[in-house]
Parts: C-alpha cells; sequence; structure tokens
C-alpha cells in the first residue's frame, strides 16, 4: 500500500479551497474594475444614478479587497 494514495493522506478540502480562493479573487477584480470604471463617469451619468463627485472618490480610493 501506497502512502500516497492512503485515504487518511487525501486532502479532501483542496477543491472547496481552490474555489474559495478563486471567488475571492473575481469578487477583487470585479470591485478593482468597476471602481476604476466609475472613476470615468461623467457628471450626468452621476447625477442620473444620484451619486456624486465625493462618492465616487470615496469608492474609487478603496483597496480592492474592502467591500
Amino acid at each position: 500500500m501506497s502512502t500516497l494514495t492512503h485515504n487518511s493522506m487525501t486532502n479532501h478540502h483542496a477543491p472547496g479551497l481552490i474555489q474559495q480562493i478563486g471567488e475571492t479573487l473575481h469578487v477583487w477584480h470585479e470591485r478593482y474594475r468597476t471602481r476604476r470604471e466609475l472613476a470615468h463617469w461623467t457628471a450626468r451619468d452621476l447625477h442620473d444614478v444620484g451619486l456624486s463627485w465625493s462618492d465616487i472618490a470615496f469608492e474609487a480610493d478603496k483597496p480592492f479587497w474592502r467591500a
């Protein structure tokens, strides 16, 4: 019996952990992308959605890992 294939040596959490890391990276990327996009909106765009330049500056200055 090989110790590499023994059931007690198998990492049963790896697929879930890898998926969780992938999802976190995806969320971080989306935050980064949308915050950069907001920084390029016009005054009319902001008015249409009820945001101000200070709202955008506050949001755009956040690091990608902060919600």
